[in-house]
């Protein structure tokens, strides 16, 4: 196992900053705005001697008995349980404050070891603006810099000389492990579908939309079988996006769309299926990835409104009828076994490989039952289709005129490649290629002279034997 260490402090004083830097990543959110990061984010730790898990944590309020600030706190103190070392991060510009002496006091009582980074120290004196945090006992203050990365690596040094040395962890292949995004507007149950999936609290499930802010990526295994949950911010209509941070994390969450394998769509069937839905759901299919759709919050409902969500489905979201569809509770966690079996089912006809002999065949059995339609004195010519990728699966047909075959008919291979090779919850994409004329765009030769003798003599006959006009 890795050692782990955990980033802890007042909100706004540096963290997901200094996360990013070991990290060399962009994964966390970093913006001018205290309690911008609230769930537990895990990475891997590239500066430094060794390697190490890193875990960025929201800010840490210990006071606060409720409210989205007390769950905040619950996830940092679960992070500073799972770590072998604390990075104590306080604000050199702002000062000591008693927030930070109350922190302290917290941190000493979990008996992890601390190291206490005082940031946003460039350009200063370091010995001036660390002197006041002595006040804290928690040995030498360390003045650094995670924005331009001053002592940084310094720092880590530090810390791993406080850690054993522990043989490095063996890395996992990550072929055989799906990426799952769950997405879907906000407030729907995308949180408690994640901690209900994982058997614990890891992400704050608040009853109030927007709680959660970034991509949160967790690994798990569940049945033998190793999953990376992406857990996304709800995504709202764009005219109701305002905020600079909510428009990150809409970005965020479309690109943990285009990163998963298999996204998980969530509607809330307490409320009317919306116009979001269906276009959340156009950029998952946009983006080619595998769908199973989830329908939360169907406990408590009655038969009538049941048959009303079911025909809502069925009118608003009919181009979604290839993927699986699941009623659950996330809360309770019904119907949660069958909706990763459906995952299961999905991912492998996402990466399923298709054999080009029975592709070719299902292709002339289906141009045979019905031929595509001409277009003028043309009708296009299919020959032979293989596959050309998978994760959505893409099938390449080569033929001639294929620039004249309609959208109705590229419709009907999609549905008959889907139907055969069972690919139940993955987009298709067909695509066509003209073959090539080697002939195409070169002068005719001039003839010799026998050949030209040859031809006198065709026209002679053919004058002899039809006539001449």
């Amino acid at each position: 196992m890795l050692p782990t260490i955990a980033l802890v402090g007042r909100p706004n004083v540096g963290k997901s900053t200094l996360f990013n830097r070991l990290t060399k990543s962009r994964d966390a959110l970093v913006h001018d705005l205290p309690g911008l990061t609230r769930d537990r984010h895990y990475g891997r730790g590239k500066v430094g001697s060794r390697p190490y898990l890193l875990i960025d944590t929201g800010g840490f309020e210990p006071v606060a008995k409720d409210g989205i600030l007390a769950e905040m706190a619950k996830q940092t103190l679960q992070a500073v349980d799972e770590s072998d070392l604390i990075i104590f991060l306080v604000d050199g510009r702002g000062g000591l404050t008693a927030q930070d002496k109350h922190i302290a006091d917290q941190l000493r009582k979990r008996g992890v070891p601390i190291i206490l980074a005082v940031n946003k120290a460039e350009g200063m004196q370091y010995a001036v603006v660390s002197a006041e945090f002595h006040e804290l006992g928690l040995g030498e203050p360390i003045a650094i810099s995670s924005a331009h990365g001053d002592n940084v690596r310094e720092l880590v040094e530090l810390a791993l000389d406080e850690l054993p040395n522990e043989p490095e962890e063996v890395e996992v292949e990550e072929d055989e492990k799906p990426r799952v995004a769950i997405v879907g507007r906000p407030n729907v149950g995308k949180s408690t579908l994640v901690n209900t999936l994982l058997g614990e609290e890891r992400v704050i499930a608040f009853d109030q939309p927007g709680t959660t802010r970034d991509s949160i990526y967790i690994d798990f295994e569940r049945d033998n079988r190793r999953y990376t949950l992406i857990d996304t911010a709800g995504v709202r209509r764009r005219g109701k996006v305002t905020e600079t941070v909510e428009k990150f994390s809409v970005i965020k969450t479309l690109q943990a769309i285009e990163d998963a394998n298999v996204v998980i769509l969530v509607l809330d069937a307490q409320q009317d299926i919306a116009d979001q839905d269906a276009h959340i759901a156009s950029y998952i299919l946009d983006a080619g990835r595998a769908l199973v759709v989830a329908i939360n919050k169907w406990d408590n409902l009655d038969s009538y409104t049941r048959e009303k969500v079911k025909r809502d489905m069925a009118r608003k979201l009919n181009f979604l009828d290839f993927a699986r569809l699941h009623y659950i509770s996330a809360l309770r966690g019904e119907g949660i076994g069958s909706l990763l079996k459906s995952v299961d089912q999905t991912y492998a006809a996402a990466m399923a490989k298709l054999p080009t002999p029975k592709l070719t065949r299902t292709l002339l059995d289906a141009t045979a039952k019905h031929q595509p339609p001409k277009v003028g004195m043309v009708r296009p010519k299919m020959r032979y289709a293989h596959q050309g990728g998978s994760n959505p699966p893409i099938i390449v047909i080569h033929g001639n005129a294929l620039e004249h075959v309609p959208e109705s008919y590229v419709r009907y291979l999609e549905k008959t490649f889907r139907t055969v090779f069972e690919l139940a919850g993955t987009p298709l994409r067909v695509q066509f290629k003209e073959g090539h004329n080697p002939f195409e765009g070169k002068k005719r030769a001039p003839l010799t002279e026998s050949e030209e003798k040859r031809a006198r003599r065709r026209r002679r006959w053919g004058r002899k034997t039809y006539g001449s006009k």
